[in-house]
């Protein structure tokens, strides 16, 4: 592990972390026609992984727990933008540092790593510290380094080689002092003058490559969209476009995808997923892990893959299964693979991402199901319509009774509470719909050996059980909609506003005309001058 903890922290705040440990915003903005910082988020977990494996290698193991994300409008990249650090984080982050900067620059791997050699190697070498520095710097903080914080890191180099009488054990202080850094620990966006609006702001080019590489492949710009940034291409049309058709071509699409339907659709659930062992004896902890990967693998097979109409995903019985699965499917599994794809039958009543074990078991009790969890989910995940919190006087005993009747009744009962109709007759009857489906996601037509009801009327639609549920999502122009509204503010980490309606509103038409291709409109997207808009703050001119 780390060798000298002082010299790094130095070197780190020096550089300016004291300002995120308290849970400060950035330093106030400066009113010169300068570069200003416009926003500020923390990184996710999969962000972290993704850039440490892609600027010092795979072979990097991380195994630390990271500080907890929040969900803000639905999505935890609009949150990020609200996270700070505590001294209890910023000290796991400093010894996770540590120990990646000591697994990179071990023997056997820094001949990869660094791109030179010293003279000595037990003694200091500013310039190829400084090529080391200025390298990978770049890559963590996703632009150049300025000449002073080279500076700090080649002397903070400098002092670790002498006092330990070794070149590469100053490297991993001055890597250190890089990983636990705000610069590389948040993406901090910067705004820069118009040159062609006088009056004006921009995103810089270093910013816009942050947003696109984020967006579509969760991790760090590569070399060729830092070079895009640094000549000025991201900021012609031709440039934007030429990367955009590598972003989305390119295999590692699927990662940036894959992170974005994880946060859409709430899979950092299972982190905290409880079932009682005596009602759901099959769940454990495998069968929480492969259903969260069997929805990702489902849908990057049928939206990236196959590049299939969005709507799909509520109506398509092709999906894969492993051996786990199979058990609360209740179907068989032969085959020598972890993953086989299958297709349920119309018997089934497996319809969609909603009849996956994943949807069904995180949005229900420990020992029950939940329609109106699920239809509270149903409507905020797949349209964008967030439920208001119940009453404080509202008495739940009857619904969470489990032994009488079925929930379908008890929840009849309980929307005679006053103050509970409303919401109830928006948030029930989806959920009802499910009602085919246990608290884990087993097929069930029972309760309490009382027949489950399984029709459902929503705003004057009636439909019943699963395949009606999904007939109606696939049809609903709210479903595609609320998916432009989800793509747009994941990417730019803000909730959408009144301002942005038109804009959503005529993407939203695009899509649709497209066929509700998912990269066609993520590219869409961030084609837009909406996507690299600078919110300004007040008092700020160029």
């Amino acid at each position: 592990m780390l060798r000298n903890r002082g010299l790094a922290y130095a070197a780190a705040f020096g550089c300016g972390m004291v300002t995120f440990l308290v849970g400060a915003t950035p330093a106030p903005v400066a009113t010169d026609p300068g570069p200003i910082k416009v926003a500020v988020r923390r990184l996710t977990e999969t962000q972290y992984r993704h850039t440490v494996a892609d600027v010092l290698g795979p072979q990097i193991k991380i195994e630390a727990r990271f500080e907890p994300e929040k969900r803000e409008e639905g999505l935890l990249a609009i949150g990020s933008s609200q996270l700070s650090l505590t001294s209890a984080g910023f000290e796991q982050y400093f010894a996770l540092a540590g120990s990646i900067a000591e697994q990179a620059l071990a023997e056997g791997q820094r001949d990869r790593v660094v791109p030179c050699k010293p003279a000595d190697a037990t003694r200091a070498d500013d310039g190829c510290a400084r090529q080391f520095v200025a390298a990978y710097g770049e890559r963590l903080f996703r632009r150049p380094l300025t000449e002073s914080e080279i500076a700090a890191r080649v002397r903070t180099a400098a002092a670790g080689t002498a006092r330990l009488h070794d070149f590469y054990g100053g490297l991993q202080l001055a890597l250190t002092s890089l990983l636990v850094a705000p610069e590389f620990l948040f993406r901090i966006e910067t705004a820069e003058p118009d040159p062609a609006q006088p009056g004006a702001f921009r995103l810089d080019g270093y910013t816009m490559a942050s947003r696109l590489s984020f967006l579509f492949w969760d991790t760090t710009p590569d070399a060729a969209l830092l070079q895009a940034a640094r000549s000025g291409a991201l900021h012609t049309a031709a440039g934007l476009q030429e990367q955009l058709e590598r972003l989305t071509s390119s295999p590692r699409y699927e990662q940036g995808a894959r992170a974005f339907l994880a946060d859409v659709l709430q899979l950092d659930g299972f982190a905290n997923l409880v079932k009682d062992p005596a009602i759901y004896p099959k769940f454990n902890q495998s069968v929480a892990d492969s259903a969260r990967e069997q929805t990702l693998k489902t849908s990057l097979d049928l939206l990236v893959r196959q590049q299939r109409d969005y709507r799909d995903l509520f109506t398509s019985n092709e999906t894969y299964i492993n051996r786990s699965l199979a058990a609360v499917y209740q179907v068989p599994f032969v085959s020598d693979k972890e993953w086989a794809p299958y297709t349920f039958s119309d018997a089934s009543e497996r319809a969609g991402i909603l009849t996956q074990v994943s949807f069904l078991s995180l949005f229900a009790h420990p020992g029950t199901s939940s329609p109106t969890r699920r239809g509270i989910k149903i409507h905020e995940i797949f349209m964008c319509e967030p439920t208001p919190n119940p009453p404080a006087d509202v008495d739940f005993s009857k619904v969470k009774d489990s032994t009488q009747g079925t929930v379908r009744g008890r929840l009849l009962d309980h929307m005679q509470n006053t103050g509970c109709t409303a919401c109830h007759r928006r948030s029930d009857p989806p959920g009802l719909a499910l009602e085919h489906f246990d608290g884990l996601g087993q097929l069930r037509t029972t309760e309490n050996n009382v027949p489950i009801d399984v029709s459902a009327d929503l705003n004057g639609s009636k439909f019943v059980g699963a395949n009606g549920l999904a007939n109606y999502l696939h049809n609903d122009p709210r479903v595609p909609a609320c998916l432009v509204r989800n793509v747009f503010a994941y990417g730019v980490g803000r909730k959408t506003e009144e301002r942005d309606e038109d804009y959503l509103a005529e993407q939203t038409r695009i899509f649709a005309a497209s066929g509700y291709r998912v990269p066609g409109l993520m590219r869409q997207i961030a084609a837009t001058p909406e996507f690299f808009k600078a919110s300004i703050p007040r008092g700020v001119s160029p």
